[in-house]
């Protein structure tokens, strides 16, 4: 059979249809069938690989180790490296850029071209990088890589294009930044200093231009030395000798003070008219003591002294509190005037930039903000307050407030649903900040015309669940969820063992929403689902709590000959059917033991709460500890609000609540679900080795990985972060690693539980880690008064299918491949005021797979997807009509059948960093791409597909990354993004007045290029550093031709620019020709009057 079913493989891999999968002539259990061709199913497939392409939309949440900071103040746009080679540039909301440096080296250092659309990027792998922001994805157009001398600090005077760049060995390089070609002109180090010094200074940590004269180059080395280099000269004109470190230095705007800052925890402020020492040293923090001795500090890593019109400098620093203070949080310093001001922080600070009003070093600062760059953090201080308060941050900097540990999203959700979730939360947002505008405000946005109600919902260690507006490539907050409030604190040592003590007991690992009915279930990693409702009123309530005992008896792996005396249901009217199983809701203490039996780990409220508007928890399902065991983890979980159940399962079974009735309706081990159609064979388990698995499934031994007992902890246990195990890991049990068929994934819907149906019925899917598919029929009365009081009644399972490898996803198309929706019931607030005369009553919709298909008769497909194969079904015949083998050499993590394009495909993530689409019902290959090259349980965890053509991972630990794969959605990219470039006009330089021009020395006269440029520089040497031309690439072609309006705007700027540069050169010239008359004039009658005169006459 397997033989013939390769043949056919073959042929149809090279038919021109390209379609890999094929009509079987096998049933899923492997006995030939007169299975329809695919023709019989008149399908018009209309998706083709052209419809998909691969790519980033956009990044959202705060950069991962974050290294670097750098702003604009012309255009008012922030960047922000990372350790990974990333940057993300930020301005107005909806402006937010992701870019990657191919190397992956960390940034050292951002410097923007001030107003020019550019950006210099120094990395870690000595290379500089010149990044063109004229497009809205930007691109690199040089790099320059220093072989021979490692970059420490780079300088880049405003309006100029010469790149100051020091090294670890104390030499400063200058780079042209037009052509990113290094001058001949260098400032070597033993130059520097003098050549009585025996001691190298050590690297280069600070350059900066005089603001008093442009010629002018400080230079701080790490020692404590600091020269103050003559461009022209190419000489000295002084050298200070510190015996402190320095970290960092910033000058008075007028270019006659500068401050430095120390590693003893110390400010200094040295003048030029005398630089043998310092005019003032000052320890902010650092009190004298009882002996006369001052505290030791800790570094002082960078210092800003900024000038104000309107009141005293500010000095601003981060560091330098004394050591004794143990526990103290990192601070930044404001001194201002006598106050000193002292902003204690959540994380370490990685670096700060105080903004300015004036882009020009030699004018009056006037700070008006600080960025401050925190390790896990952005905020922004307002200086303009004499309380200092933070600005609101419109970006999602928080979404790691709690790691992350599971992911959905929602494509085409309800309309109504964002706005009734914002303005609930709302009602919870913090106050306290200041009321002026962000000042991260450069760039423009406009929402554009491809947007539709989209919502990322994300799960947290701390049991906390975030729903967040997506829609227009944004990221907004909506509302927040605690899922904790339903339990009891836990107390130290209670109501766990020793052994699985949680350091999260209420961290999420899997949710499930329905947004028609806004019914939200909740998994949580101590073995708990929390099914809420949502109300838009506040309301008094008392959450139902059931109990199930769902544990593996040393019983249960059983022979064929036990099988047939194991009954796998007991009489369908029953809606208990395993008294045993089913728990009593008052929990009961351990045994005389002390061994913990039958109770949860988490002990829910058991009084009357009020609950706000918004989710309101109803009832909390909680496995129980059995022997001493703890209860296994759920595996997966499904709802259906119009039928009012909900499955889930783990590795040892499954159970089927009635949330409607608040009862336990199904608790049944996987293998008694199969009853006598097991399709393998067991052995039993030997009494001596009742710890060990003795299983014969030789077929799929493959398919079981022994898990760490480490790895069953929390999600955000640093040894489940690093190490990658499969999907299915969690069908193994972390205690006594005995193989268990776990329930892998769980589907209600209409369809036909046996051959023999003629109608749809509602149905249970359910699929295990051993590929095997079982139909669960179910008759659910439909009256809505008969459904609240008959039970709902369960009959003995139907269908079996198999595939290779976990089960991992089912979807359901009607014969002419439309997707069906499973039936839902409409939302209603059962917390309104109800009309006594017009009682509500459940509106359910139904999409029935027989109501649109009286032309191919009754019946619907089933798509089953696993860890490594896709079939397609037709029910009720359940004749496998196409199968495709998605890998071999890998396994499926993700598979969602999802819309896109007005028509349905599966899309699979695997373990090797694949994603594909295959059309549906054929299976044919429409994409693959290899996409992440490795991955870790963190992607895996969290990597969901949706409608649309859009796909999202947790990419870091702090950032979401949306990508699409529809070529739509790619096209339409470029407009949906932010421009971070907008044209404005510099701002002129304030005028100086006579007497500083004439005193100030010659500060405008300074031409660079006079003395950097090749003619007078010379060429650097060759095998210093290396040219290497941007890879700006077509993308960069595609954008410059979409941004050809904002070219023209541009162009038209430029030239009324050029014009007025015209006009004024004119003028200017007139006004040098007026001059040069009249000195040629003065001149004249001074020959005439000297004419005469003898020499000693003078």
């Amino acid at each position: 059979m397997k033989k013939f079913r390769k043949v056919l493989d073959g042929l149809t891999t090279s038919s021109p249809g390209g379609t890999i999968g094929s009509p079987s002539c096998g049933s899923a259990a492997g006995t030939p069938t007169a299975a329809p061709t695919p023709k019989e199913i008149d399908v018009q497939e209309t998706l083709v690989s052209e419809n998909f392409q691969l790519c980033k939309t956009v990044r959202h949440g705060f950069p991962y180790q974050p290294t670097a900071l750098a702003f604009d103040p012309v255009q008012k746009i922030l960047a922000v490296g990372s350790r990974s080679g990333g940057i993300r540039i930020l301005g107005r909301p909806g402006v937010d850029c992701y870019c990657q440096h191919e190397s992956g080296a960390a940034v050292l250092q951002l410097q923007f071209l001030i107003n020019e659309g550019a950006l210099v990027t120094a990395c870690a792998d000595d290379t500089l990088h010149l990044w063109n922001l004229r497009q809205r994805r930007p691109a690199i157009l040089h790099s320059l890589k220093f072989n021979r001398e490692r970059i420490t600090f780079c300088h880049l005077p405003f309006q100029s294009k010469w790149l100051y760049v020091g090294t670890e060995r104390g030499n400063t390089h200058i780079v042209n930044i037009e052509s990113f070609i290094l001058s001949g002109y260098v400032i070597m180090w033993n130059k520097a200093i003098e050549l009585s010094t025996k001691t190298h200074p050590g690297p280069v940590v600070h350059l900066s231009d005089s603001p008093k004269d442009e010629g002018k180059l400080l230079i701080g080395f790490e020692s404590g030395t600091i020269v103050q280099w003559d461009l022209r000269g190419k000489k000295a004109d002084f050298r200070i000798y510190y015996d402190e470190a320095i970290h960092s230095v910033s000058w008075h705007h007028e270019g006659k003070q500068f401050m430095c800052s120390h590693s003893d925890g110390s400010l200094t402020l040295w003048n030029l008219r005398n630089t043998t020492k310092p005019f003032q040293v000052t320890f902010p923090h650092g009190k004298i003591q009882k002996d006369g001795r001052k505290e030791s500090c800790k570094p002082i890593l960078k210092v800003e002294y900024k000038t104000s019109r309107s009141s005293e400098p500010f000095v601003i620093f981060s560091g330098g509190l004394s050591y004794d203070k143990a526990g103290r949080r990192p601070t930044l310093t404001i001194m201002h005037g006598k106050a000193i001001t002292v902003l204690e922080m959540d994380y370490p600070i990685v670096e700060f930039m105080v903004l300015c009003e004036t882009p020009y070093n030699n004018e009056v600062q006037e700070p008006y903000a600080v960025v401050v760059l925190l390790e896990k953090d952005l905020i922004v201080v307002d200086l303009t307050q004499s309380n200092f308060p933070v600005f609101e941050n419109p970006y999602p900097m928080d979404i790691h407030e709690s790691p992350v540990t599971c992911t959905a999203y929602f494509a085409d959700c309800p309309p109504d649903i964002i706005p009734i979730l914002y303005s609930i939360g709302a009602k919870h947002k913090k106050t306290g900040y200041s009321q002026k505008e962000w000042p991260i405000s450069g760039g423009t946005w406009t929402l554009g015309s491809h947007t539709y109600p989209e919502i990322i919902i994300t799960g947290h260690a701390d049991g906390s669940i975030k729903f967040w507006d997506a829609s227009a490539i944004t990221l907004q907050m909506l509302y927040k969820l605690k899922t904790s409030k339903v339990f009891e604190k836990p107390k130290p040592g209670e109501g766990r063992a020793a052994e699985l003590v949680e350091e999260d007991p209420f961290a999420v690992q899997m949710v499930s929403w329905c947004p028609q009915s806004r019914i939200f279930c909740v998994v949580g990693i101590s073995a708990h689902i929390i099914l809420y409702r949502f109300s838009k009123y506040d309301a008094n309530t008392q959450i139902v709590s059931l109990e199930v005992r769902l544990q593996c008896e040393s019983e249960d792996v059983i022979s064929p000959s036990e099988n047939e005396n194991n009954p796998c249901f007991s009489d369908p009217g029953s809606h208990s059917p395993q008294p045993h199983h089913q728990h009593p809701a008052s929990p009961s203490s351990g045994t005389p033991e002390g061994i913990k039996n039958s109770i949860p780990c988490l002990k829910v409220k058991d009084r009357v709460v009020r609950v706000p508007p918004g989710y309101q928890a109803e009832l909390v399902i909680q496995l129980l500890w059995v022997d001493g065991e703890p209860p296994q983890q759920i595996t997966s979980l499904d709802i259906n609000s119009a039928y009012g159940l909900l499955a889930f399962g783990n590795c040892n079974g499954l159970a089927v609540v009635d949330y409607l009735q608040k009862t336990i309706l199904l608790c049944m081990s996987t293998l008694d679900l199969y009853g006598p159609a097991d399709p393998y064979q067991r052995l039993t388990r030997s009494p001596r080795r009742n710890r060990q698995s003795t299983s014969g499934l030789t077929e799929l031994s493959d398919n079981q990985q022994s898990i760490d007992m480490e790895r069953s902890k929390s999600p955000t246990s640093e040894s489940r972060e690093n190490s990658f195990s499969r999907s299915r890991s969690s069908s193994v049990s972390s205690i006594d690693r005995d193989t268990k068929e776990a329930i892998t994934t769980l589907q209600f819907g209409e369809s036909y539980g046996r051959k023999s149906d003629a109608l749809p019925t509602p149905c249970l899917w359910v699929g295990t880690s051993l590929g095997v598919v079982l139909l669960i029929p179910m008759s659910i009365p439909t009256d809505q008064e008969e459904r609240m009081e008959e039970p709902v009644t369960i009959g003995p399972s139907g269908a079996v299918l198999m595939l290779k490898g976990s089960v991992l996803r089912f979807g359901f198309l009607d014969c002419m491949g439309v997707l069906i929706q499973s039936p839902y019931e409409v939302w209603r607030d059962l917390n309104a005021s109800e009309d006594p005369d017009r009682p509500r009553r459940r509106k359910l919709v139904h999409f029935s797979p027989s109501s649109s298909q009286d032309a191919c008769g009754d019946g619907h497909l089933a798509v089953v997807c696993s860890e490594r194969q896709a079939k397609v079904f037709l029910m009720p015949s359940q004749s496998c009509l196409f199968v495709h083998n998605i890998t071999e050499s890998s396994f499926v993590l993700r598979a969602d059948v999802v819309s896109v394009c007005n028509s349905v495909s599966l899309a699979c993530f695997c373990a090797n960093g694949h994603v594909m689409t295959l059309s549906l019902p054929s299976l044919r290959p429409l994409m693959d791409v290899n996409y992440l090259p490795l991955t870790d349980m963190r992607i895996a965890r969290t990597f969901c597909f949706t409608n649309g053509g859009q796909a999202l991972y947790l990419s870091s630990p702090t950032e979401i990354q949306r990508i699409t794969y529809s070529q739509e959605m790619c096209d339409n990219l470029q407009e949906m993004l932010g421009e971070l470039f907008t044209p404005i006009e510099t701002p002129e330089a304030q005028n100086r007045g006579f007497l500083k021009g004439f005193f100030g020395g010659n500060a405008h006269t300074f031409d660079r290029e006079e003395l950097f440029g090749e003619a007078a520089a010379g060429k650097a040497s060759r095998s210093l550093a290396q040219h290497i031309p941007g890879q700006a690439g077509v993308e960069g072609m595609k954008v410059a031709a979409s941004g050809a309006v904002g070219e023209l705007a541009r162009a038209r700027i430029a030239l009324d620019e050029r014009g007025q540069r015209l006009g004024e050169l004119e003028e200017r010239t007139a006004l040098m020709m007026t001059s040069a008359e009249t000195f040629s004039k003065h001149a004249h009658e001074l020959m005439l009057k000297c004419k005469d005169k003898k020499w000693y006459q003078f």
